[in-house]
């Protein structure tokens, strides 16, 4: 019996012993050797858009003062003949946020916030970010609408990129904006709303930080309830069946994405469906809102996958298999929206983590996975990950991406911080978008710039009038970005 029990233990330790040193050896190896922008310059999340700038000047934290200072500055960016662009967390990856040669106005001072309890409206300043909204409308048993899925990002960029989350039956953020103040390229500041300067609300939301500075929002907001985790591992072929029936056909699912398995022997061919369920008050507690959960082994098992197949099975075995038996059950909608980026923060110099994001009509969704299969091996990027999310229609902003229900396919891939791997890239983006043209679909605006500028106008051919609003609310040109100045004019 004791050899049997010994040789058993052995086959065990062997068993374990490979997955336990790619973890622990991702974990060893994972130092932050990410340095600060020097001074003159400006980036983002990419580290592939290093800029000389002319200044970089942040808001002041006072309302009264920021106005007054932001006044003063832009009249002397026109007396100057300097652009202007704003930045708060720089999450976008497409120089968005960078002025060549201009001012970049830093926002993340900018951060008050107060909730109304009489109008259930959340009136926040421009620069607060997600992770301290959060747990100031907890204490008010009340929870953000829509936001991005993690915290890390700020109201004003949020809203300058119209995001979209993982709430079930949502349009994107744009749907949850009761009203926003702009200050103008003139100074003046203007209340914009669905009644008031319509069309300015409409193109703001969505409209990358081109017709002006946004100061503050009014954002509706939700109650903070409790949640049960389901999860369903399915054959690619069963997802949107599954999704119809532990989805569409429910009332009471609220938070919802699938991941698609990246495995390369079995590429595409798997989907975990995560459902959260609302749960009544008398079900159980309210969890509490805490730090997330297993961030140490989330981590090393997600940076284990980059340029590992093994560490992509072993993602993806942990994920499938282990996950359903260590994770928690229930939740707070708070505890799900409060994990910010950086637990899997690309922290190498030599590589970095692109996002690609493309919107894709229901009815076409299988035939895109098809083209997904044969696009993406074939150009050798290193994907390591698909989360797929639905989004309703959006009817407010005006550079819109979601005309219709859409499915979104969120996808991260990591590439060297060389110009062949950039192209290399680019060459994977472009026919990743004529595939989602192909399916009646669009691609997401906020990350690297490398769609066709064709391409851009037949994703959004709306942009020509667009750009022309644009020149007709800032006739001097002063709000632009690198995203503004290569797409702004027509093929």
């Amino acid at each position: 019996m004791v050899v049997y029990l010994a040789a058993g233990l052995t086959v065990l330790g062997l068993l374990c012993a490979r997955p336990l040193w790619h973890v622990l050896s991702t974990a060893w190896n994972d130092v932050n050797q990410l340095e600060p922008v020097p001074p003159g310059f400006a980036d983002d999340v990419s580290r592939m858009n290093r800029t000389p700038i002319v200044e970089r000047v942040a808001v002041a934290a006072d309302a009264a003062e920021a106005e007054r200072q932001l006044a003063e500055l832009l009249a002397r960016a026109e007396r100057e003949h300097l652009p202007v662009t704003m930045a708060g967390a720089r999450h976008s990856m497409g120089g968005h946020t960078i002025a060549p040669a201009g001012i970049v106005i830093d926002m993340l001072p900018f951060q008050q916030m107060q909730y109304d309890a009489e109008r259930e409206l959340l009136h926040v300043q421009a620069g607060a970010r997600w992770r301290d909204i959060i747990p100031y409308l907890d204490r008010f048993g009340r929870s953000v609408a829509v936001m991005q899925s993690d915290n890390t990002f700020t109201v004003g960029g949020s809203l300058s990129v119209n995001c979209h989350g993982w709430q079930y039956g949502r349009p994107p953020i744009a749907a949850t904006v009761e009203s926003l103040r702009l200050m103008r390229a003139n100074g003046v500041i203007v209340r914009c709303s669905r009644t008031e300067h319509a069309e300015l609300f409409s193109l703001v939301l969505g409209g990358y930080g081109l017709f002006g500075i946004i100061l503050d929002a009014e954002l509706r907001v939700v109650p903070n309830e409790r949640y049960r985790l389901e999860q369903f591992l399915v054959p690619v072929n069963r997802a949107l069946a599954t999704f119809e029936e532990q989805v569409e056909q429910r009332s009471d699912a609220v938070m919802v994405y699938a991941r698609i398995g990246i495995v390369p022997d079995r590429f595409l061919d798997e989907v975990i469906l995560n459902v959260f369920y609302r749960e009544a008050a008398s079900d159980g507690p309210m969890p509490a809102l805490t730090d997330p959960e297993l961030v140490g082994l989330r981590r090393s098992l997600f940076r284990g996958s980059v340029g590992s197949d093994y560490g992509k099975e072993l993602r993806w075995a942990a994920e499938a298999r282990l996950q359903p038996h260590l994770s928690q059950r229930h939740f707070s909608r708070n505890q799900l929206l409060n994990e910010g980026s950086d637990i899997f923060q690309n922290r190498t110099a030599a590589t970095t983590d692109i996002l690609h994001e493309y919107f894709i009509p229901r009815a076409q969704v299988e035939p895109f996975v098809v083209e997904l299969r044969q696009i993406i091996p074939r150009h050798r990027c290193d994907l390591l990950n698909i989360t797929v999310r639905g989004i309703n229609a959006d009817t407010d902003s005006f550079l819109r991406y979601a005309d219709q229900r859409m499915l979104a396919f969120v996808m991260l891939f990591n590439q060297p911080r060389t110009a062949e791997a950039d192209a290399q890239m680019a060459a994977l983006t472009r026919e990743l978008i004529d595939a989602a043209l192909a399916a009646g679909g669009r691609y997401y605006l906020p990350y690297r710039l490398h769609a066709t500028p064709d391409q851009f106008r037949q994703a959004y051919p709306q942009a020509d009038r667009f750009f022309e609003l644009k020149r007709e609310y800032d006739p001097q040109d002063l709000f632009q970005n690198q995203f503004y100045r290569k797409y702004r004019t027509s093929p």
